[in-house]
């Protein structure tokens, strides 16, 4: 995090949700449940300033800075095939590989599938996947590289194939 302040209200947010929503556990359990709880803040605060960060680009961009009143979803152009309709089967059969994609993640260990989630579900880059994890980059690196051998063999296994 490049942002002292924004570190600072993530911290006090992380703060704030332990003492809220456990304030009956022992305190020996306050180290790992603040320290799980302040993960899940960071990527929450990842996901959040992506979105963001990605709208608020995307519309500057569009805005002309001669006049004030400018609606740039006004000059969005509509792909071709933007109402195109997937057949039953299409739809079906993306279903199922989904469902499979899913039941491979849930057998990964914990720390591989939420490797896998940050990476090429959230788009994090690997420095911001290790900040997040709290882990180094090439633990990240690691646990990505074995996430996806793993989904690739089980998917294989079901009979998908890239």
């Amino acid at each position: 995090m490049h942002d002292e302040h924004g570190a600072l209200d993530i911290v006090q947010d992380a703060m704030l949700k332990l003492s809220e929503k456990y304030p009956e556990k022992p305190v020996e359990e306050y180290p790992m449940l603040f320290q799980r709880i302040l993960q899940n803040t960071i990527r929450d605060y990842y996901r959040r300033f992506k979105v963001r960060s990605t709208w608020t680009t995307l519309l500057s961009s569009l805005t002309p800075h001669q006049e004030e009143e400018y609606d740039p979803l006004e000059t969005l152009e509509v792909a071709d095939d933007s109402n195109k309709f997937n057949g039953p089967a299409e739809t079906l059969e993306r279903s199922q590989v989904v469902k499979l994609i899913e039941q491979a993640l849930e057998s990964l260990p914990a720390r591989q599938r939420e490797a896998f989630l940050l990476r090429y579900w959230e788009e994090l880059d690997v420095s911001q996947t290790a900040a997040a994890m709290g882990c180094s980059e090439g633990s990240v690196k690691t646990h990505c590289s074995r996430a996806t051998h793993a989904v690739a063999a089980f998917l294989k296994s079901k009979g998908i194939e890239p």
